[in-house]
Formats: structure tokens, sequence, C-alpha cells
């Protein structure tokens, strides 16, 4: 069977970049094919690709369509406007360390990046008698998306984890989800008072959905917990390591392919 080549990125334009919070960056994009798009994507996962500093929009629009490919990261969608043909992406604020972070940044109205996706919504449909939502700052746009997408009389916990106290946001929670707001300065190091709060809770027999997300070695104290001590259906929980201590995505996503792939 031919390989089929694989479709250029799309070019999305800067309409406005501002701090959310003191910490997260919230980027307009615009292009005319969001109009096209899937209308239920608020909170599925993209990829961005990234122009060089200096690089102008001809330029990169060649690289997109030619190659070499430019650095991509992976970001979620948080809304779109299909009839304004808009969509916010929100970046975490690292400064100038990481490409997304610094491309955000410096991002301003006429600024451009590469797009593929969107890919599929995490959390497609709510049918449990009780929810659970974790999140540090990279994954607070799929959990936010999440809850905001959650029945009315949904009940359970999200626990949210964040860098300062103003970096806590404003977004439609059901009144039946007890949130926790953990302030840690620095996400670099290990958050046993999530684990605490997660271990503290009464085991049921009710049904539970989760959407968790986050630092990869705490995700995987989680996933142990919830899917093999708790034995929670796997059908039933989205949790996913967006990103790992002391690694950038790149090698990242090469070892959650490779676990993948192994089990």
């Amino acid at each position: 069977m031919t390989k089929q080549p694989k479709k250029t990125p799309l070019m999305l334009t800067v309409v406005a970049a501002w701090h959310l919070t003191p910490n997260m960056i919230r980027v307009t994009l615009t292009a005319p094919e969001i109009a096209a798009m899937n209308p239920d994507c608020h909170g599925a996962n993209c990829k961005l690709f990234l122009p060089g500093m200096d690089q102008n929009r001809q330029a990169f629009a060649a690289q997109l369509a030619e190659g070499p490919r430019p650095a991509v990261r992976t970001y979620t969608i948080r809304q779109m406007r299909q009839n304004a043909c808009e969509m916010d992406i929100d970046f975490v604020d690292h400064g100038d360390a990481g490409p997304a972070s610094a491309w955000a940044r410096r991002a301003a109205p006429g600024a451009f990046c590469g797009f593929a996706g969107p890919g599929p919504v995490k959390v497609k449909s709510f049918y449990a008698d009780d929810y659970l939502v974790i999140a540090d700052m990279s994954a607070i746009p799929v959990a936010a998306a999440t809850l905001e997408a959650m029945p009315d009389d949904a009940i359970g916990t999200a626990i949210f984890q964040i860098n300062h106290a103003d970096d806590k946001q404003n977004f439609r929670i059901p009144e039946g989800m007890v949130c926790h707001w953990i302030t840690t300065p620095d996400p670099q190091i290990a958050q046993d008072h999530i684990m605490d709060l997660v271990t503290s809770m009464a085991s049921t027999d009710s049904c539970t959905q989760t959407c968790i997300a986050g630092e990869s070695s705490l995700i995987k104290a989680l996933r142990h917990e919830l899917l093999i001590t708790r034995a929670m259906p796997k059908e039933d929980c989205y949790i996913s390591g967006y990103w790992k201590v002391g690694t950038i995505e790149d090698d990242h996503q090469k070892m959650k392919r490779a676990e993948a792939a192994a089990g």
C-alpha cells in the first residue's frame, strides 16, 4: 500500500495574546479553515509548529510545506469560536527557555504558527456517578474544558496545582464539584499532597470518570492508585503524562510511545 504524504500544517495567525494569569498566556488564533473544524473540540489536543524568532511568514510557509520540520509542541484547544474562525490556546509561561513559551511571550497580532489537528476530545461523554479531575498548570486547559462540558448536576472532586495564588482561573465548574487549588511555586518538586488527597478519598462501588493530566511521575503514581489499587475500569479513566521533570517534549513523547508499545 502506498503511504499517503503528510498533510501540510495549517497556518494560523495571532489575533491577540495576553497574560490570562501571571503564569498563563492565552493566544487567540485565526484561519478561515477553522469554520469547518469539529465544533465540539474544546479540550482536544493539537500540534503547533513554531517559527524561528526572525523567520518571516513566507519562509515559514515554505518550511511547513517542504521541511525540515520546525519545532513542534502539543497543546490543547481551550475554546473554539467557529463563527469568528477563532480558537484560544493557553501556554504556561516558562520564560524563554522553551520554544512554545518563548513564542507565546512575544506573540502579537499578525504573528503566525503552524497547526495540525484537532485530535479527539479526551472525555467524550459523561455517564458516571461522580468525577475526579486533577491538573497542573500544563493541563488546566483540558481540565477546564472537561468541567465546562459536564452536566450541571455532576458531583466529585477537582484538584488544580498552580504556581501562584493569582493563577487561579474562573471558568464554569458544576456546583457539586469540590475544588482544591493548591499553590506550589516550584512545579519541578514532587507533589505528595495531591497523592495524599487522592489516597484519603474513600473507595466506593460507584462509577467514577476521571480527567487527570500533568507531570509524568505524579501521573504514574495516580495511575497505579486508581487502576491497580482501586481497580477502576481503564475505559472510565483519562489519565496522561503531559511532561516530565528534566525532559523536553520530544524526548518525553518518545518515552510515552515506548511505554505504550511495551504494555
